[in-house]
């Protein structure tokens, strides 16, 4: 899929992989929709990926709540006609060990992370379908999808679920020109996650990875772009994770 004029929309856009995707998308020709719970961070964002000619605009949603989302979407094709592709990348999560896990901060994680995927590609499968063309849908993951995490109990179960909805989603769609693929990253450099924010801990997860290093959010929106033009892949969920789940 050439992505010029294509629209997209990334949950979870005004910061990290979601920010760098976004930009990533606009640097290709498409018209992006941020949409994040963070509406001070949507705005700025939104005025940081807006130069030249780049068609960006940001919607306040909470991939939580399926009304929300379903407004986001029809908001996109208000604005900018209809929808081609969407990232469901906006996620959370909580530490901690499983017997003082809360079943709040258990629903929390799940209602983000799991629910918002099943929000997000309902709404926009609706779409995609009425204006018969097709489209992606682009899962954000996780290695933790994949391997198990001591002390992630509720994000382990949320991704792990992401990779089987992806594969799901992949084989009822396929026959409507609809792929659908997720991304796993490994640890990645944020504000959250860097060595001034973790400390010791920093260097224990470098060490998990192959490579000696973290990944960069623009590695993941590499990956997302490429899940989005090779029209040959679907149903699959794609490591980028420095070597981290070949041990």
């Amino acid at each position: 899929m050439e992505l010029a004029g294509k629209v997209a929309i990334v949950t979870g856009g005004a910061s990290g992989i979601g920010f760098a995707t976004a930009k990533a998308f606009l640097d290709k020709g498409a018209k992006v929709v941020i949409g994040d719970y963070n509406e001070e961070g949507g705005q700025q964002a939104e005025q940081q990926l807006k130069q030249g000619e780049a068609e960006v605009a940001f919607i306040n949603v909470d991939v939580a709540n399926e009304e929300s989302v379903e407004q986001m979407v029809a908001a996109t094709v208000k604005r900018f006609g209809r929808v081609d592709i969407i990232v469901n990348n906006a996620g959370i999560g909580v530490l901690g060990v499983t017997h003082e896990l809360t079943y709040e901060d258990y629903h929390k994680v799940i209602a983000v992370n799991q629910d918002g995927v099943f929000f997000g590609a309902k709404h926009a499968i609706k779409n995609m379908l009425e204006h018969g063309d097709g489209g992606v849908i682009i899962n954000t993951s996780s290695i933790l999808g994949s391997v198990g995490e001591g002390g992630a109990f509720a994000y382990n179960a949320s991704k792990g679920a992401v990779n089987l909805m992806t594969k799901s989603l992949a084989l009822q769609y396929a026959e409507h020109k609809i792929r659908v693929n997720a991304v796993a990253p490994g640890y990645v450099e944020t504000g959250m996650v860097s060595k001034e924010a973790l400390g010791d801990f920093y260097d224990a997860l470098v060490d998990k990875h192959p490579v000696g290093r973290l990944g960069q959010p623009e590695e993941i929106a590499h990956a997302i772009v490429f899940l989005v033009e090779n029209e040959f892949v679907t149903g699959s969920t794609l490591m980028v994770d420095g070597g981290y789940t070949t041990q």
